[in-house]
């Protein structure tokens, strides 16, 4: 796989730098994105063009997508002008957006149906983690696209798990994304009791963030907080459009999230707030406003 040549689809905060590692990597690749100008610095490393998914997948033996929502990757897959919809298909699609797990089986299935293997590969470590190639990647799908994608993703992710087959990438994430957002509510609020107890958040940061209480978000996301950066490693509304699902997926199968439902409501006040491309750890504020400053 050392020259295979790829195809990007989604240019976003994460996008850029994963399709980046993979041009410095040595692959052939050809990119498309919904606002042409974001691919400006791939183009200008080598990068060629394509106008639509379908393109990509016909100048590529295996395409790479990461969009925003799930009617964005059903467009970039199983659209008119999508991927499986090339008269020269790819030999694997590799989706790596959060997204439903049924869309997931849906173009396992479809891609099957033109001999294409396909892969759901959500990721999680945000922008961090995309510069700087760390990605934790679930993956769903059949084992042998697995094996043969494993080259592509050990350039992007750190931890790369084959979770089962198709839609088994996206419940994982989901369970990473039920993590998260219980626990950006803990960041955000100890932060706050910390600043009105008078103390030093900095050094509050480096006491809890090695302990029992330590985690990614804390290390990583507590510090831009500080600092007073609440622009985006993901998005706000990207964060609700995940939770949405979990709880979705949750009823299905009967199960009560009461710290989920909260979660979603709150960052829906985040959104409501005007914050809704912001950084996740703009839940900050919305709790601070909710204190009285």
């Amino acid at each position: 796989m050392a020259n295979t040549s790829i195809g990007f689809i989604g240019l976003g905060v994460m996008g850029e730098p994963m399709a980046g590692h993979l041009l410095a990597a040595g692959h052939p690749l050809v990119v498309h994105t919904r606002t042409r100008t974001r691919a400006a610095p791939l183009l200008e490393r080598g990068a060629r063009w394509c106008d639509t998914p379908r393109e990509v997948a016909e100048e590529s033996e295996v395409v790479v997508s990461i969009v925003g929502y799930p009617e964005d990757v059903e467009s970039v897959h199983l659209g008119p002008e999508g991927t499986l919809a090339a008269n020269r298909p790819p030999r694997l699609v590799i989706e790596m957006t959060t997204s439903r797990p049924s869309l997931a089986v849906s173009i396992a299935r479809a891609a099957r149906q033109v001999g294409v293997g396909a892969l759901d590969a959500p990721v999680s470590g945000g922008d961090v983690g995309a510069r700087n190639a760390t990605l934790s990647i679930m993956v769903g799908g059949e084992a042998e696209d697995v094996s043969l994608a494993m080259p592509i993703l050990e350039r992007l992710g750190k931890s790369i798990v084959h979770q089962g087959g198709p839609g088994a990438g996206q419940h994982a994430k989901m369970v990473n994304q039920i993590l998260i957002a219980a626990n950006m509510m803990g960041v955000c609020e100890g932060l706050l009791y910390a600043r009105r107890a008078g103390l030093d958040p900095d050094k509050v940061i480096a006491a809890v963030g090695s302990g029992a209480a330590g985690s990614w978000s804390i290390n990583n996301l507590g510090p831009r907080i500080v600092k007073g950066d609440f622009e985006p490693g993901f998005f706000v509304e990207h964060f609700i459009k995940d939770l949405g699902i979990a709880l979705e997926e949750a009823n299905r199968m009967g199960l009560p999230m009461p710290a989920l439902a909260l979660a979603r409501q709150l960052y829906e006040a985040v959104r409501a707030q005007g914050r809704g491309r912001k950084g996740t750890q703009s839940l900050y504020l919305a709790l601070q406003q909710l204190a009285g400053g």
